[in-house]
């Protein structure tokens, strides 16, 4: 029996020195090709945009070349007008999304704080609540990636995510951005953004037709009472005070629409919408990532579970419609790929996490 304990010990003190080999390999890497993270000063004007520079240039655009213009510059980045509009003709139009901080920053600690070191120490099952009854215990502004835990939404904006509500710099911030943006999009209302998105951009309806895609089952999604909200609030209240100013100008613009033409043109898009999933997806909804039959359609899954629920095609599809299906139902990572986006550190990370979860030690 003592043998038996002792070789079962042995497997797991392999696997623990193999995941933390391969990890700090990958994180190593990670970060001999990520610039350093630059905290903002309070004058955007005079110091973001230089200090910026040293985060996103706009030479590490794929096929860029200094005087062509993109038409369309659209994926996860952080936000810096200038390096930016070195990308686009000087008439392009700046649109953007925002989510509930609350529910972004649930859906930002589940799904990487695993990636996080500050969260390693947190005890408990419930992670997200125990560091929320006691956040500056577990945060430092300089740690490794700790912009996800803090108004992400202020970093993603190119701002100092650290900075507390009440100060001065929170509205200059956001009438910086103000300057810029010229339609911004809220994620709980994202049929009547999409109407916006279309009507600004002079779009017609087949433009806009979407599934959604890298949704969680909603086992996995934290059901937060109303004290953890609050206190999730107060610790983003940076973001809170971000998303309150555009979800005002939000529905300024739907008022200015038409409530009636709004409500008609969002029904006219679930229909067509409805249709699309017949045509495209087998059973009509999405199932769980051991269920995805075809890799191409797996989406990412987050460090030591699969809770990122995708689709199964249907086999049968009108060859018309095959190639649009296809990409409809194509999670961000195998998309960008097809794009021609090298991904080489995201696929050797996922060949990690994935090939730690399923060796067999026996």
């Amino acid at each position: 029996m003592f043998g038996i304990n002792g070789l079962k010990c042995t497997h797991v003190v392999r696997r623990v020195i193999l995941w933390v080999l391969l990890t700090n390999i990958t994180l190593l890497l990670y970060c001999l090709t990520k610039p350093n993270q630059v905290k903002m000063r309070d004058s955007q004007e005079d110091t973001c945009p230089h200090r910026m520079a040293k985060i996103l240039k706009c030479s590490q655009v794929k096929d860029y070349r200094p005087g062509d213009c993109f038409n369309i510059v659209c994926n996860h980045m952080r936000f810096e007008p200038r390096e930016v509009s070195k990308l686009l003709p000087p008439d392009a139009a700046y649109i953007t999304i925002l989510r509930d901080p609350v529910d972004l920053f649930e859906s930002s600690f589940h799904y990487y704080h695993r990636a996080v070191p500050l969260t390693w120490s947190i005890p408990g099952e419930n992670k997200l609540v125990e560091f929320l009854k006691n956040p500056q215990a577990f945060y430092s502004p300089d740690a490794y990636n700790s912009f996800y835990l803090k108004n992400l939404l202020f970093f993603d904006f190119g701002l100092d995510n650290n900075v507390e509500a009440n100060d001065t710099s929170v509205m200059r911030g956001i009438h910086y951005l103000s300057k810029y943006l010229h339609l911004v999009l809220i994620a709980e209302y994202f049929e009547e953004s999409l109407i916006l998105l279309k009507h600004k951009l002079c779009w017609s309806t087949e433009d806009i037709l979407y599934f959604k895609l890298n949704s969680r089952k909603s086992s996995s999604v934290s059901k937060l009472s109303p004290e953890v909200r609050a206190k999730a609030l107060e610790w983003n209240g940076a973001d809170w005070r971000l998303y309150q100013h555009f979800n005002a100008t939000f529905w300024a613009r739907v008022e200015s629409f038409g409530k009636l033409r709004m409500k008609q043109e969002v029904a006219e898009l679930r229909r067509r919408n409805a249709e699309m999933e017949a045509i495209c997806i087998e059973g009509g909804n999405p199932v769980e990532a051991q269920n995805i039959q075809d890799s191409r359609f797996l989406p990412w899954q987050p460090v030591g579970e699969s809770s990122i629920l995708g689709y199964n095609m249907k086999n049968d599809i009108d060859p018309k419609f095959r190639t649009l299906c296809e990409k409809m139902l194509t999670p961000e990572i195998q998309y960008l790929s097809d794009l021609g986006v090298s991904l080489w550190l995201t696929r050797l990370w996922g060949w990690v996490k994935d090939t730690v979860s399923t060796f067999d030690w026996n």
